[in-house]
């Protein structure tokens, strides 16, 4: 099973100086910034998915700016990654048009032959066709029941691209292997999808619309889909929301999934953000410790724009927490002490109010238990990877981008050892 890595600018200044802050004056994004496989040394994934709808361009306004995307266009998706190494050329690029780019929109805006002329001028190793997302969803749907007059016409939509995106790639002798995707608004509807796009010539398809579902709903469809279609047939999950629940999804023969919900949760989690393997084929979480730079937190400022704090207190009450942190770090500050600094700077930003006002706060009591948790173990000194041999404490540190994607990447770096160590259990078992 492979784990791709769905790509969104996921980089980091390697020269970003921890003490001070702050990145080199002369930093040019990208150019001195490095992608995951670069700082880590390796890449921490099996490949990589770049959507369309994320590059952009003047009709879908994506991530990249526009030099970048000229870039992209004009050396390919291999080179614009930075994949061009000996070392990375087994690596697949997968594309898709970025369904949630055009959600509100009657069709997508962009043709199969476009698609079609993209990956390939861009070397992508995967394509999937130009689908339309559908967000009902009716786990009970057998079939084609039920389904509004929208679901049916982008399941249609979906379709006939599929039809004309394979036939495109036929006709001009693309270089990509074509995946039809599956749209539905029920297992039975995706069920149908699936038995299409193999009767058009796909033997490799990709499940769209998965991100909303639940683990138990995804399942519905896949074991759907695995009876209506051959079982040579590889599936994709597109958006693979629930990438810490992937064990429980063998038996339905997925060959590959992308997702980011590794480097995501480093700062959209306020509570597992932080990977190490656990014992046996578990993954361990711990929590990471907030600290926001004070005057620019927008909460924080809030704050002390309603007189509720004054800037030079906030200032002190921070670089106070960041220096016993460190200190702890070096043993040269009790575990006690390093939590009441930082859970005294939490207090504004959790109950908007001093410490002392609220020191019997529930809240703040359940993050002083999970803090004590994360100080008590040092799982920065648990891990060998360059992220956190680099950076020791500062990895933990829930702290603007350059300290929370490199936590990102750091788990990444987990989360492709835990998929190996899942598919050599397979393998003897």
């Amino acid at each position: 099973m492979k784990f791709i890595f769905a790509d969104s600018l996921d980089y980091v200044d390697p020269a970003f100086d921890f003490i001070a802050d702050r990145s080199p004056a002369e930093r040019q994004p990208y150019w001195d910034d490095a992608y995951p496989h670069e700082i880590l040394g390796y890449a921490p994934y099996d490949g990589v998915l770049v959507s369309r709808g994320i590059v952009g361009d003047h009709r879908v306004k994506g991530k990249y700016t526009a030099s970048q995307a000229r870039r992209f266009a004009l050396v390919g998706a291999r080179r614009f990654l930075r994949l061009d190494k000996p070392e990375f050329a087994s690596l697949d690029i997968f594309g898709d048009c970025g369904a949630f780019t055009y959600v509100n929109e009657e069709r997508p805006p962009y043709s199969p032959a476009e698609m079609v002329e993209f990956y390939d001028e861009c070397g992508f190793t995967h394509g999937c066709s130009v689908d339309h997302i559908i967000f009902d969803f009716d786990p009970t749907g057998t079939a084609m029941s039920g389904g509004s007059e929208s679901a049916r016409q982008r399941f249609e939509i979906t379709l006939e691209n599929a039809d004309s995106f394979r036939r495109e790639t036929l006709a001009t002798g693309a270089g990509f292997t074509p995946l039809g995707v599956v749209q539905g608004w029920s297992p039975g509807s995706m069920a149908e999808a699936a038995r299409r796009l193999v009767a058009m010539g796909y033997d490799y398809l990709a499940l769209g619309g998965m991100v909303p579902l639940k683990s138990p709903d995804i399942k519905l469809c896949l074991a759907a889909i695995r009876e209506a279609v051959p079982a040579s047939t590889k599936l994709h999950i597109l958006g693979f929301a629930k990438a810490g629940d992937i064990d429980s999804f063998h038996g339905y023969d997925i060959a590959s999934f992308d997702t980011t919900s590794p480097l995501i949760r480093a700062f959209k989690d306020a509570k597992q953000n932080y990977y190490l393997p656990g014992k046996g084929l578990d993954l361990r979480y711990f929590t990471s410790i907030r600290i926001p730079q004070a005057i620019e937190n927008p909460k924080l400022q809030r704050s002390v724009k309603k007189g509720m704090f004054r800037a030079e207190d906030l200032l002190r009450m921070e670089g106070e927490a960041l220096g016993l942190l460190r200190a702890f770090d070096r043993g040269e500050a009790e575990l006690e002490e390093t939590l009441r600094s930082v859970i005294a700077y939490s207090a504004p930003l959790v109950e908007e109010k001093p410490y002392e006002d609220c020191a019997d706060s529930p809240k703040l009591a359940q993050l002083a238990q999970r803090y004590s948790e994360t100080l008590a173990s040092r799982p920065w000194r648990q891990c060998q990877c360059a992220i956190c041999t680099d950076a020791g404490v500062d990895v933990i540190v829930f702290r603007g981008s350059n300290r929370n994607k490199r936590r990102g990447i750091h788990n990444l770096g987990v989360y492709k050892n835990h998929i190996e160590r899942l598919d050599l259990k397979r393998a003897v078992s």
